[in-house]
C-alpha cells in the first residue's frame, strides 16, 4: 500500500469508497488516513516524497496491531467442519467452542468459517461509465510481424485503449510487453485521442502492476509517475475477474483479432501500425456498436473528446526502474555504463530509473540520492566528483582544471604548476594534482609563499615545495641567492714553471 497514492486521490476528490474499491483497501484505513493528512495539511498542495511521508507518518500516526498469522480457531478446524456440514449457525459454534475451554471472540470464529466456505455467486452488473471518466486497456498476442530491422518475423502484441463510453479505440502494435514499450503506447494513446480520461483500468499486466494480488496491488513507480504526469488514476482490475474490463476483452483485443487481423497476411509492423490507425478512424471507428447501437467515432466527436482533460505541456519521459549493486568503485552498471553514487552508499542495492534522458538513483525507500544525463554509448562512465571520497577526488582534476585552481591560489602557485605542465617529457598531472592538495594541510597563503620561496631558488619539485612548509621555511624571509663566483681564466702554474719544463727541468710533472 502506498500512502502517496491515497493522498494523491483524496486531493482529486476521489470518495473513500472508490479509492477502496481501486487500491483493494478497507475503506476504514482509507478513513484513517483521510484524518490523518487533514491534520496535517496534507491534502492541500505538492506532496512530499514518498520517503518523507513515511517518516512523517511513523512519527505522527500510531501503527495498528499487526494482523494474526494463525487463527485462534485452527485447532477446532475439524470439528467446525462438521458442525457447519450439519447447518450449525457460527453463533452456536463460538458458544459450543467457548464451553471447551475456547476464549477467542466470535468475530475470530466468523472470519475462519468464511475462510473455509465458498463466497456466494457474484452476479455481474453492468456499469457504464460517463463519457470522458474512464479508458480500459490491454495486451494482447496478435502473431507475427516483420520486423524492418532484420526483415525476420517476430511474434507481435497488441496494445489496445478503449474510451469506455464511446467505444472509440486506439490500438499499436509491439515487438515486446516491456514497462518503457507499455508507457510509450499510453503516450501515443492520449496523443491519438487529444486528451486523457479521469481514469484506466487495467488488466493485471506484469508491465503495469508489479504485484497484483487482491489485498495489495502495488504499481509500479514507472506507472505511477506517468499517471501523475498526465492526471489520470491507476484503476488496477481485481486478479481473475476479466468481467470488470469486459470492454476492452470482447470489444478491444478481441474484435482487433477478429476483424482487422483476420485474414491479413503478415506486413511489416510499421505498415501495420500506419493501417490500424486509419482502421481505428474508419471501419472501427464508423461501425455501430453492438452494444451501444451507436457509431463510436460520432460519440467520440460529438461528445466525449471535449470532456477529456487536456494534454501537458510536454509529453511524458518513459522510465524503467532497476534495482543496481553500488560496486566498490563507486559506480553502478546499468545497460552497459556506469553511473555514480555517493561513496557512502556502496554495497547497497539501489531503485535506479532509467528515462529517455536521464538516469535518477535512488536508495530503498526512494530517496533521491543522483541524477545523470542518459548515456549515449556503451562504457560511458559518467561521475559527480562529490561521489567520490574526498581523497579521490583530486585524480580528476584536468590540466585546465589545475592551472584555474592554482592561479585561485596566486601567482607564484600559477608559475609552479605552469612550469610542471611545460615538461616535454614527463605527464606531470599526478604531481601536479599531489601539490594542490597541500593547500587542505597548509592552506592557500602558506602553499603560495612556499611556490614563492622555490621560485627564488629556480626548483619547482613537489618534494621541495612540500619541505619548504614542513619545515615552515615559507614563513622566514628567503635569502637572496648567492651568485655563483666566476673562476679566473688564468693558467694553474706560473710562467716560471712553464719556462723550466721548455727547458728540460719539470719538477712539478714528477
Amino acid at each position: 500500500m502506498d500512502i502517496r497514492e491515497i493522498l494523491y486521490r483524496l486531493q482529486r476528490g476521489e470518495s473513500q469508497r472508490a479509492i477502496s474499491r481501486d487500491l483493494n483497501i478497507n475503506r476504514k484505513t482509507v478513513k484513517r488516513y483521510q484524518t490523518w493528512a487533514e491534520a496535517e495539511g496534507l491534502l492541500e498542495g505538492d506532496l512530499p516524497p514518498l520517503d518523507a511521508l513515511q517518516q512523517r507518518l511513523e512519527a505522527t500516526l500510531p501503527g495498528g496491531t499487526p494482523p494474526q498469522q494463525v487463527s485462534s480457531v485452527e485447532p477446532y478446524r475439524d470439528q467446525v467442519m462438521a458442525w457447519r456440514e450439519q447447518q450449525v449457525e457460527i453463533a452456536a459454534i463460538h458458544q459450543r467452542l467457548r464451553e471447551t475451554g475456547y476464549t477467542g471472540s466470535y468475530a475470530a470464529v466468523w472470519r475462519f468459517v468464511r475462510r473455509l466456505e465458498p463466497p456466494p455467486i457474484d452476479v455481474t452488473v453492468r456499469v457504464e461509465s460517463p463519457p470522458g471518466e474512464e479508458a480500459q486497456v490491454d495486451f494482447g498476442y496478435a502473431g507475427q510481424m516483420i520486423d524492418p530491422k532484420t526483415g525476420q518475423l517476430r511474434k507481435t502484441w497488441a496494445f489496445v485503449m478503449t474510451l469506455s463510453w464511446s467505444r472509440h479505440q486506439y490500438v499499436e502494435f509491439v515487438f515486446d510487453q516491456q514497462v518503457p514499450t507499455w508507457l510509450l503506447c499510453h503516450r501515443h494513446a492520449f496523443a491519438f485521442f487529444g486528451g486523457v480520461p479521469q481514469r484506466v483500468v487495467l488488466d493485471n499486466l506484469k508491465t503495469a502492476i508489479l504485484q497484483a494480488a487482491q489485498d495489495d496491488s502495488d504499481v509500479q513507480h514507472a506507472y505511477r509517475a506517468c499517471a501523475e504526469h498526465y492526471g489520470f488514476l491507476i484503476a488496477p482490475c481485481r486478479v481473475r475477474t476479466p468481467q470488470h474490463k469486459g470492454k476492452v476483452e470482447k470489444g478491444g483485443v478481441h474484435y482487433v483479432k477478429r476483424n482487422f487481423l483476420g485474414g491479413r497476411t503478415a506486413t511489416d509492423i510499421h505498415q501495420a501500425n500506419r493501417d490500424v490507425r486509419v482502421w481505428c478512424e474508419t471501419t472501427a471507428g464508423a461501425r455501430t456498436h453492438g452494444t451501444t447501437r451507436q457509431v463510436p467515432l460520432t460519440r467520440f466527436t460529438e461528445t466525449e473528446q471535449a470532456l477529456l482533460q487536456p494534454l501537458p505541456d510536454t509529453p511524458f519521459d518513459p522510465g524503467t526502474w532497476k534495482r543496481l549493486k553500488l560496486h566498490r568503485d563507486g559506480y553502478v552498471v546499468c545497460e552497459g555504463s556506469y553511473y555514480s553514487a555517493p561513496f557512502t552508499h556502496i554495497g547497497q542495492t539501489l531503485r535506479v530509473r532509467l528515462g529517455v534522458r536521464t538516469v535518477q538513483l535512488y536508495t530503498d525507500d526512494y530517496q533521491l540520492i543522483a541524477q545523470h544525463s542518459r548515456a549515449t554509448e556503451a562504457g560511458e562512465r559518467l561521475t559527480h566528483p562529490d561521489h567520490l571520497p574526498p581523497e579521490k577526488r583530486d585524480g580528476l582534476r584536468g590540466r585546465e582544471e589545475c592551472r584555474q585552481l592554482a592561479a585561485d591560489i596566486g601567482p607564484a602557485t600559477a608559475a609552479v604548476v605552469q612550469t610542471l605542465l611545460d615538461e616535454p617529457v614527463m605527464d606531470r598531472l599526478p604531481t601536479i594534482q599531489r601539490l594542490l592538495r597541500l593547500e587542505t594541510t597548509y592552506g592557500a597563503d602558506r602553499l603560495e609563499a612556499a611556490c614563492q620561496r622555490a621560485l627564488t631558488f629556480q626548483d619547482s619539485a613537489y618534494g621541495t615545495i612540500k619541505r619548504i612548509l614542513q619545515h615552515q621555511l615559507d614563513e622566514t624571509p628567503a635569502p637572496d641567492p648567492t651568485p655563483p663566483v666566476s673562476r679566473a681564466t688564468t693558467f694553474v702554474r706560473g710562467a716560471v714553471d712553464l719556462v723550466g719544463r721548455a727547458l728540460g727541468a719539470v719538477t712539478w710533472m714528477l
